[in-house]
């Protein structure tokens, strides 16, 4: 008897085995990855380029083939940086630094308080962040714009207020630190925070709760 006849009889025939190989073989983790618009455009022109070094080659024009490598090279990080500037952060991650502009000083404090006594201090200290950037813009020494970064606000008071640039400095790469570097929070960092706020202020001519320059006259 040979070992064929020692097997059991099929229990599925033929279309079936193919049906059921079918099915497993289009899930997503068996199917080949296809290379991206970027990786296809990139492609082609590594294979142009090397063409044409090859051409140049077999000229001996040494020089303008370096020439024609720098040119290529400089189109292709201009293609790279006009893609890149089309590509959108997920909607459903929420900017610490630009979500939510127009929300007064004294919003951001009232959440930052709660946050505060919860002991939440990651969040405490986006809030009292969020808060002095709001007075400022308040008081017209920055300009609230949604999609402006910690870098831009911070190079906006250099210049609408250069006497405050080393605490100026100081609570936004606390901030940054905190926030985008996930460094662990503490209340000793949100102290230290307020207080280079508070010499901010002061720069400003601001006391809290106050939303300008001279407001009390």
């Amino acid at each position: 008897m040979t070992a064929a006849e020692l097997l059991p009889p099929p229990t599925v025939d033929a279309e079936q085995v193919k049906r059921i190989v079918g099915e497993v073989l289009a899930r997503p983790e068996y199917r080949l990855s296809r290379p991206s618009l970027l990786d296809r455009v990139w492609g082609w022109a590594l294979d142009q380029l090397g063409r044409l070094l090859d051409a140049l080659g077999a000229q001996g024009g040494a020089l303008v083939g370096w020439a024609v490598v720098l040119a290529v090279l400089a189109v292709l990080m201009a293609v790279a940086v006009w893609f890149l500037r089309g590509v959108r952060a997920d909607p459903d991650i929420v900017d610490p630094v630009t979500g939510a502009t127009g929300r007064t000083g004294a919003g951001w404090a009232a959440e930052a308080s709660g946050h505060e006594q919860a002991g939440r201090w990651r969040e405490a200290l986006r809030c009292r962040y969020r808060e002095l950037i709001a007075e400022l813009a308040a008081a017209g020494l920055v300009e609230e714009v949604p999609g402006r970064t910690t870098g831009e606000y911070l190079a906006a008071l250099r210049v609408s207020l250069p006497g405050a640039d080393p605490s100026a400095t100081a609570l936004t790469r606390a901030f940054e630190a905190v926030w985008y570097g996930n460094a662990p929070a503490s209340r000793q960092d949100v102290q230290e925070l307020r207080a280079e706020a508070g010499e901010v202020r002061r720069h400003a001519g601001l006391r809290r709760g106050r939303s300008a320059v001279g407001a009390a006259t």
